[in-house]
């Protein structure tokens, strides 16, 4: 499978004015974010990543290293750049890849305008609470991602499923282990929004500025009611809503932006 089929393109723009890439959790598939198609404007492209041992690369070993799953995600960025300004949102083991991501495209020259991260502690700080550990047991492993709202429905009737999703669950959870940021590597040079939400024992809002460190271009924080998955329902239209809210914000910089200063 070629890099540009690792996404799903959720709606076809021909011309478009943004492209938004999202990248999934741990153990989600890029589908789990469609629902934002409904409620983006209509000039932007939504690409939804798929990693490797799911969806679209459900063939695919995934990876369990944080630095090739980065230069996985970045080759598959790359692919489907153009002139048109991009955008990165990740959830979770999402948050950790898209800005890190980001880092990697503004070294190739190709720096997105805007990221965005949620459900994750900044990187210079330790975990708030590590609930998530590859070495649990399985029943132990899902009892705590049923209490996080991350377990895929009827899971336990599906036994192979569920069998590859643990799997999967336990690869991401090593490649969140395996990262190491470097403390003196480059800022980011575009806006950052962290999304945090009041109950979410993984990363508590009150961590949120701690984000502030990895740009140069300014953070805004947004802080939503419920726990760690709390968009993945009837709030994922306004949880959308803020989102294209804070792109267009950053846009509307770059916009105002007088060259050489």
């Amino acid at each position: 499978m070629s890099t540009a089929d690792a996404f799903i393109r959720a709606r076809t723009v021909d011309t478009p004015e943004l492209r938004l890439i999202v990248v999934p959790h741990a153990g989600g598939s890029g589908n789990v974010y469609y629902p934002m198609s409904r409620h983006l404007p209509p000039a932007w492209d939504l690409l939804l990543l798929d990693l490797p041992g799911r969806g679209r690369r459900y063939t695919s070993a995934p990876l369990a290293d944080m630095a090739s799953v980065v230069a996985r995600v970045t080759a598959d960025v790359l692919a489907v750049s153009d002139s048109t300004p991009t955008a990165i949102f990740g959830h979770s083991l999402g948050a950790v890849i898209a800005s890190e991501t980001a880092r990697s495209l503004q070294a190739d020259g190709a720096a997105p305008v805007w990221v965005g991260v949620s459900g994750r502690q900044a990187p210079m700080l330790q975990p708030a609470n590590r609930l998530l550990d590859p070495s649990l047991s399985d029943v132990e492993l899902a009892r705590r991602l049923a209490r996080l709202g991350g377990l895929p429905d009827r899971l336990d009737e599906l036994p192979e499923f569920r069998d590859r999703f643990l799997q999967l669950i336990r690869a991401d959870l090593r490649a969140l282990d395996s990262y190491r940021p470097d403390p003196q590597r480059q800022p980011l040079a575009c806006p950052l929004t962290v999304f945090a939400s009041t109950e979410d024992v993984m990363a508590p809002p009150s961590g949120s500025s701690a984000w502030g460190r990895e740009t140069t271009a300014g953070l805004r924080q947004r802080v939503f009611d419920g726990g760690h998955f709390h968009f993945l329902g009837e709030t994922f239209p306004a949880f959308t809503t803020a989102m294209v809210t804070e792109i267009q914000h950053a846009l509307g910089r770059l916009e105002g932006a007088v060259p050489g200063t």
